[in-house]
């Protein structure tokens, strides 16, 4: 694996472009959060799969599959970055979160399986935390026990986040906003009862929210519980994607506020609520969920409020 091309800052976010041995390449990012230092919490954001063929209506990502990575080209990635700020493998982070989410859906991979079992005995990181982020594609039952599985043995009190990507609550415009087949509401929800244990993160359900997909308190109380589930809203990102399909974010970064109306009505309904809203600037950068520096490469149509950060090539 070597690095081709860059692109950020390190005091925010840098993107990198990676290429392996059979000339697929595919990304990964790694960001702090401003104003914590990164003493307080680091994240890395790997690939799962070259390309993806689930094709949501807003991820620059859903193009080119050519099949998964391995559990070692996974790893790799997660090295490079790590290696890269601490060269002897200890990450003094109090949160080092990992989050399998850069491209590629992570359930149609077992290998995500072999990487988390073994990520403990490669880096030193008392701060470590695995996030995997899913649209719970169906025929992937066995990953999730396996999922299951291995965090009840390596990850217990909160030291692994599992998020849902469900984006509305209107299971038809669901299937429109994610063209495959997915697990119902309802078998999320039996799911992550099942995977919550006491002393646990909250399950994550993920609302990347275009202007008139519905969020309805109701639906959610019928299949969730308060207890075990939160609420994340995202913006949509500055995609290729979602210009093409006439995508517009629900939130305004610039104007949203703890009071938006959805969100107190969530909070009335009894969840917790969190209003995702990273810097701007790494929309400018092409590291906010979504973006993907190939598909910006490849386009001729620019978009002006991403992908503006120059794309250096990488000697080494």
């Amino acid at each position: 694996m070597r690095v081709v091309a860059s692109s950020g800052r390190d005091d925010l976010a840098r993107v990198y472009i990676v290429e392996f041995e059979n000339g697929h390449r595919v990304e990964c990012a790694e960001s702090v959060q401003p104003p914590l230092p990164l003493e307080k919490k680091w994240v890395l954001l790997v690939s799962t799969l070259f390309g993806c063929p689930v094709g949501c209506s807003m991820c620059d990502a859903g193009t080119d599959y050519h099949g998964k990575l391995s559990a070692s080209e996974i790893t790799g990635q997660i090295e490079m970055m790590v290696r890269r700020r601490f060269p002897d493998m200890k990450v003094p982070s109090r949160q080092f979160k990992i989050q399998f989410a850069r491209m590629g859906e992570p359930a149609l991979n077992p290998a995500v399986i072999e990487v988390l079992e073994n990520l403990p005995s490669k880096i030193d990181a008392p701060g470590l935390l695995p996030s995997i982020s899913t649209i719970a594609p169906r025929g992937t039952d066995s990953f999730f026990q396996n999922l299951l599985n291995v965090k009840r043995k390596m990850y217990h009190s909160g030291s692994f986040q599992l998020q849902f990507s469900l984006h509305t609550t209107d299971s038809e415009l669901r299937r429109k906003i994610i063209p495959v087949s997915t697990w119902s509401m309802q078998e999320i929800a039996d799911f992550g009862m099942s995977f919550y244990s006491p002393g646990d993160r909250k399950i994550t359900l993920n609302f990347a929210l275009a202007k008139g997909s519905p969020l309805d308190p109701q639906v959610l109380l019928r299949h969730f519980s308060p207890d075990h589930f939160l609420i994340k809203i995202t913006p949509l990102n500055p995609t290729y994607r979602a210009m093409e399909n006439g995508l517009d974010s629900h939130i305004d970064p610039c104007s949203c506020s703890e009071t938006d109306d959805l969100a107190v009505a969530i909070r009335k309904a009894g969840y917790s609520v969190l209003l995702s809203i990273g810097d701007r600037e790494e929309n400018k950068i092409g590291s906010n969920c979504g973006q993907y520096l190939k598909t910006h490469l490849d386009s001729s149509e620019k978009l002006h409020l991403g992908y503006t950060y120059p794309i250096h090539p990488q000697m080494d």
